[in-house]
């Protein structure tokens, strides 16, 4: 069945604030949109059981793969290796561990390298508590200010501000800047519910400039081809190789581990979970276009201007879309649908119409779906897009709090209160009747 929608005004109860000049904002200009059914086959069939799901989801990923993430080229390394620093055992006035661990993606002390920070609780139990693995922008370091966190080598995108306060100087992180970020890492709320934090620098893995593809794993792996993998598909792939790591900390139950991201990087989490079905869920803060917000849309940021202002983010081939979505063979309710029957949490802010916070609620309302066919509760109901600071959903998750675009200790406690329910504390799952359960881990 394929969804129609021709979108009426939606006013907010309170303002937005607007984003860049020269964009749409307004919903009675949100073009009519048709929306590729996820439960339909390209040959035209209907998915109409759980266990048909699986080829199409072979479908949908193949077809965000060649037109819009683009596909890694490589899996695990074969000679990945991992060096674990001092665990300091004091940390958080001695309820929590700290640890450094370098992950030599390719096993070669001076090749292409990630720096993960592990903060878990102090005395954890047999088998480890859950993780979130999360990518940061602007180094471990900036996290929490502790001098015991080594501030990272790796090429460094900074604001104006950022360089104006010190944090960051030719494009190097500085001293000055530990612990400038720690207000979107509720790190002290993380411990206290029992479970652990595992956190990287995106640009560890590819620096987030247009440089041609010459740097990070790139280096390595070489200019990629129309449809391989950007940017995005390489911090994701990064993500991977964080858990790869987990799997081996007895601090860490890697089977409950969430990857989370902001911004940019709320849609590489997205394109994590969908790539690596080891994640238990996958949170989204504030995705936007290219992440959880339907791309037909046309509204905030477009598939044109994210591809000229970032053209290294995405495929080669996702260009072809610019002012072109309607063309697209997929739109983002099917990356969320990649997902199922996995745990997802989508998050807006009421004041980053950039981000386009009424598509994200879409998306997921749209993947809906699919998550009820492979036996969840999905949405568990929710058909409007909620009133702020009002999460709602069951297995798929979201809301829009009051604020910009931003992570805060509301959206974290949010986070942890998912993850207790659907990772931690999980319900025996949920079938349709007649239905078998479904595994695609």
């Amino acid at each position: 069945m394929i969804f129609r929608y021709l979108i009426a005004t939606l006013i907010f109860s309170t303002p937005l604030i607007a984003g860049p000049a020269g964009y749409n904002y307004d919903e009675s200009k949100v073009p009519e949109y048709t929306l590729p059914d996820p439960l339909v086959m390209e040959n035209g069939k209907k998915v109409e059981i759980a266990a048909a799901w699986k080829v199409r989801r072979d479908e949908i990923l193949g077809l965000f793969e060649e037109h819009v993430y683009g596909k890694a080229p490589i899996g695990r390394p074969e000679k990945l290796r991992f060096v674990e620093g001092e665990k300091f055992d004091d940390f958080l006035g001695g309820k929590a561990t700290l640890q450094h661990v370098r992950i030599l993606l390719f096993g070669d002390e001076n090749g292409p390298h990630l720096d993960l920070l592990v903060i878990a609780p102090k005395n954890v139990p047999e088998g480890g508590v859950p993780a979130f693995v999360a990518l940061n922008f602007s180094g471990n370091h900036s996290v929490h200010s502790d001098k015991r966190i080594p501030i990272p080598d790796s090429w460094m995108r900074s604001s104006s501000d950022d360089k104006k306060a010190g944090y960051v100087k030719d494009n190097r992180a500085q001293e000055a800047g530990r612990g400038f970020k720690k207000n979107r890492w509720a790190v002290e709320k993380i411990i206290d519910s029992g479970m652990a934090l595992a956190t990287f620098y995106y640009g560890d893995v590819d620096p987030d400039f247009d440089d041609n593809f010459e740097n990070g794993i790139h280096a390595v792996t070489g200019k990629p081809a129309a449809g391989e993998w950007g940017s995005i598909g390489s911090w994701a792939w990064g993500c991977s190789r964080a858990l790869d790591y987990l799997e081996t900390n007895d601090s860490v139950d890697a089977k409950k581990a969430a990857v989370f991201g902001h911004s940019r990087l709320g849609k590489t989490s997205l394109w994590a979970g969908a790539t690596d079905q080891r994640f238990a869920l996958s949170i989204s803060n504030n995705s936007g276009c290219g992440g959880a917000a339907l791309s037909r849309r046309h509204f905030g940021e477009t598939v044109e201007r994210i591809n000229t202002s970032f053209p290294h983010w995405f495929c080669d081939n996702f260009v072809k879309y610019n002012e072109n979505e309607g063309e697209l063979p997929v739109d983002q309710h099917q990356l969320i649908s990649l997902i199922a029957p996995r745990p997802v949490y989508i998050a807006s802010a009421e004041g980053d119409e950039w981000a386009d916070p009424k598509g994200e609620f879409l998306s997921a309302l749209h993947a809906d779906p699919v998550y009820r066919l492979t036996g969840t509760e999905g949405l568990a109901g929710a058909k409007e897009h909620p009133a702020v600071n009002t999460p709602v959903g069951g297995v798929i998750r979201y809301h829009v709090r009051t604020g910009k675009h931003d992570v805060t200790d509301y959206d974290w406690e949010q986070y942890i209160k998912a993850m207790k329910d659907l990772v931690v504390n999980k319900k025996d799952e949920i079938r349709a009747p007649g239905e078998a359960p479904t595994i695609l881990r």
